[in-house]
């Protein structure tokens, strides 16, 4: 029989899609000043994966993730990508669309977690209307895409940097809980 238990805590990290700097650093300050200081933030990539986003936000589109120092609690996902999706509605553009996306997610040590309000076969209901997206796992010394990963997440450039939270996750991990280091 299972014994349910506490979740460990996990790193919040938030992907933004934009094509002004001004506005992405708008809903940085925001999400800081929400979730904790700012512990990482990536050297833009270019979103050229996809044209999907180009008829609401325009063209040229950047992606950048951002992680945050406190760790959270992964059922937290929920109440904070309903907090984004109120973000994203106050940063609007002239013709009404959004001007950044933001996807937050988690990173524990065995997979990467995006939060999302759309369902399909892999993701899984959390409430509130959001979803879980199981989007990459650990496996063999490195993240690992699944056949339902996002063609960015599974590119080199963001699996790298994915990797290195999960290094930076890892030894906060070893500093707040020396008994789990020694496991």
């Amino acid at each position: 029989m299972s014994v349910p238990q506490a979740p460990q805590k996990v790193k919040l990290v938030m992907s933004f899609l934009y094509n002004q700097e001004n506005d992405f650093q708008e809903a940085v300050q925001a999400t800081g000043e929400k979730y904790g200081p700012v512990d990482l933030v990536s050297e833009p990539l270019a979103f050229d994966f996809t044209d999907y986003y180009e008829p609401e936000m325009g063209k040229n589109l950047q992606r950048r993730l951002v992680s945050f120092e406190p760790l959270i609690c992964p059922d937290s996902i929920v109440a904070i990508k309903v907090w984004t999706n109120e973000l994203e509605k106050r940063l609007v553009n002239e013709k009404g669309g959004r001007k950044v996306n933001i996807d937050p997610g988690y990173l524990a040590a065995a997979k990467f977690v995006l939060a999302t309000g759309k369902d399909y076969s892999h993701r899984i209901y959390l409430g509130q209307g959001i979803y879980g997206d199981l989007t990459l796992i650990f496996k063999k010394g490195s993240f690992q895409p699944l056949s339902w990963t996002y063609p960015d997440y599974a590119s080199a450039p963001l699996l790298d940097l994915i990797n290195l939270l999960r290094r930076k996750y890892l030894w906060q991990l070893k500093r707040l809980s020396p008994k789990w280091a020694e496991e």
